[in-house]
């Protein structure tokens, strides 16, 4: 499957549905490329690896007690250090994040992930390699 996005539910967003169309354009035709028998180099790539979902904060009877900090929405795939603003409570109390490693957060304030609990999801920056590739005819 191939999701694009960032896009309100239930909005169809010209930009978006040509990025989509490009993407899987170019899914084909790496198919098309390597049925001819084309190699493809070596090559490195930068993704982003799920780590955790993060939940709002939440007071004993479940109710979410805090939002998304200003400086943290719209920030997806962005940097995400220790000590940088995560929340802000309804009485304005900024708490921060509070972790070992930077992350790139994403999915920030979806209002899809509101009923799973989730407030955004922490990925980490990896680089996968590829040896070259090429089809093997038998």
């Amino acid at each position: 499957g191939v999701e694009v996005g960032p896009q309100p539910q239930g909005v169809a967003r010209a930009d978006v549905l040509d990025k989509m169309r490009k993407i899987v354009k170019h899914g084909l035709d790496f198919v098309q490329l390597f049925n001819e028998g084309k190699e493809f180099p070596p090559c490195t790539i930068e993704v982003f690896k799920i780590m955790e979902k993060v939940d709002y904060p939440r007071n004993k009877n479940g109710e979410i007690i805090a939002i998304i900090h200003p400086k943290l929405q719209d920030q997806d795939w962005q940097p995400l250090k220790n000590g940088d603003p995560l929340f802000l409570t309804l009485d304005g109390e900024v708490i921060p994040y509070q972790g070992s490693c930077t992350v790139y957060p994403t999915f920030i304030n979806e209002a899809a992930y509101y009923e799973k609990k989730q407030a955004f999801v922490k990925t980490e920056k990896i680089k996968l390699t590829a040896k070259h590739l090429r089809l093997s005819v038998s």
